[in-house]
């Protein structure tokens, strides 16, 4: 998400970044270059119009504070703008009504409503320790009830059961009334797929939100609809009292536009990010974070918390035991290291939160580097050893290299490498001997981030591993 915006703004802030002195000579070109990638990137034109003002307005009036230059504070109040833009802070659900806390999602067809909902079960259920139930109003399209009932199962919400000879109103009460009975928390009404210019679906949706009277009215609209998600999401404001927006389907979005402009055109904050297919790919909207992300710096207070979140703790304090008594680092821990990697999004999912990895360029270099075809190839290596060669990588001699190579169809030079990255690999663990290991790093790179004024460059992590 965001790679061309991130591409074009960074290229354009360095021009200014070095610079002595904020005048409007020296910003007009940049303001243009800001203004042309906003526009790219399908920002609404009234927005856009509003964040170049704002800028123009805080660079040539600001006293630059003494520790920066001017350069740097300019990128400081591009940043500042795309944060007070997007909502200046996370907006979380209000779960503090009497349960069942109701929400009610809204949206056209195809958005990801009913998947969504299942998303939204398993992160108030693994991350807010609350019970959820969930139930489908959609009565025009009896495969949508089938749907939340198997995605309802995967992720471990109460399912309540629906029938499309019922009158989504009736549905939605009986629902209630069970989540009640079965001591739910929170219940997640799913709702039919609606145009907004379909007045009879709309007056349903109105007359459905009057008898509920649901704490959270969500919007569901896809990301890459871009300009027209903004719209869309001010139509439905316009008929609902929404009181926040999902963005889905954002890993495909490289623009961005929506998340810039939702908030500003319907005056609804953005509460969530569907970020991939997975049930788990739901993420609170940050508009700090997001800010960050958009400039090239990195989202690293996310990652630490996906890291702490995502990281088997029995298996990682297993790991820095074994290290911290004198232990080696075997290609057993190696493929934890990949499961590990796996449960973070993989290589492109790491790195885009790290500072100065994000943009075009970098996730060119990925595609040609193709790290989550490398890690397959090194998996299915090490799994063509026997145990004791897995924990003893050292016994490996030239006869059992071309019997694992012909075990897993590749040849000599490529268990070399494995073997090679394996002792590189182990030379790094040893530094992180501790479950938090990675955590202490990542917040040391925020902290160097924030000396060095938000826009750390990092070097290219990806070298040439096939020169012999």
């Amino acid at each position: 998400m965001f790679d061309t915006l991130t591409e074009r703004l960074t290229q354009s802030l360095r021009n200014v970044s070095g610079t002595g002195q904020l005048t409007e000579d020296n910003i007009k070109d940049t303001l243009r270059e800001v203004r042309m990638a906003l526009l790219e990137a399908d920002v609404a034109l009234p927005v856009t119009r509003d964040f170049i003002a704002k800028v123009k307005e805080q660079a040539l009036g600001q006293d630059v504070l003494q520790q920066l230059s001017p350069g740097q504070a300019f990128v400081k109040i591009v940043h500042d703008e795309l944060t007070r833009m997007m909502g200046e802070a996370n907006e979380t659900l209000d779960l503090a009504a009497k349960p069942p806390v109701v929400i009610l999602l809204a949206g056209l067809q195809g958005a990801g409503k009913t998947t969504t909902a299942a998303k939204l079960a398993r992160y108030l259920k693994e991350r807010q320790k609350k019970k959820v139930a969930t139930v489908s109003a959609d009565v025009y399209r009896p495969a949508a009830i089938k749907q939340l009932q198997t995605v309802s199962a995967e992720v471990g919400a109460e399912w309540i059961t629906s029938d499309a000879s019922e009158k989504p109103i009736d549905i939605v009460n009986r629902a209630i009334e069970q989540a009640k009975i079965k001591f739910a928390d929170v219940l997640i009404v799913d709702t039919a797929g609606r145009l907004h210019i379909d007045d009879d679906m709309m007056d349903e949706i109105k007359a459905l939100h009057q008898a509920i009277a649901p704490t959270e009215t969500l919007f569901v609209v896809d990301a890459m609809t871009g300009q027209d998600a903004a719209n869309t999401a001010k139509a439905f404001n316009d008929a609902l009292p929404l009181t926040g927006v999902i963005l889905t389907k954002t890993d495909g979005d490289a623009r961005g536009g929506a998340a810039l402009s939702v908030r500003a055109i319907t005056g609804k904050p953005i509460k969530f990010l569907g970020m991939g297919e997975k049930l788990d790919a739901l993420e609170p909207f940050h508009p700090e974070r997001i800010a960050q992300r958009i400039l090239g710096m990195g989202d690293v207070l996310s990652l630490v918390e996906e890291v702490e979140r995502k990281i088997d703790r029995e298996k990682a304090e297993k790991m820095a035991k074994k290290l911290q008594k004198g232990g080696s680092f075997n290609l057993e821990d190696m493929l934890t290291q990949f499961e590990q990697m796996k449960k973070m999004g993989g290589m492109a999912g790491f790195l885009d939160k790290l500072p100065g990895m994000s943009g075009a360029g970098i996730q060119q270099a990925l595609d040609q580097a193709q790290p989550e075809k490398q890690v397959k190839k090194m998996e299915a290596i090490i799994q063509s050893m026997t145990v004791k060669e897995r924990r003893n990588p050292d016994i490996i001699n030239p006869s059992r290299k071309k019997r694992i190579a012909a075990g897993c169809g590749m040849e000599v030079q490529d268990i070399n490498r494995l073997l090679k990255q394996h002792s590189q690999m182990a030379k790094m663990m040893k530094k992180f001997s501790n479950p938090s290991g990675l955590s202490k790093m990542l917040r040391g790179v925020q902290d160097m981030q924030k000396k060095m004024g938000g826009m750390t460059g990092m070097g290219p992590l990806f070298g040439n591993n096939d020169k012999k």
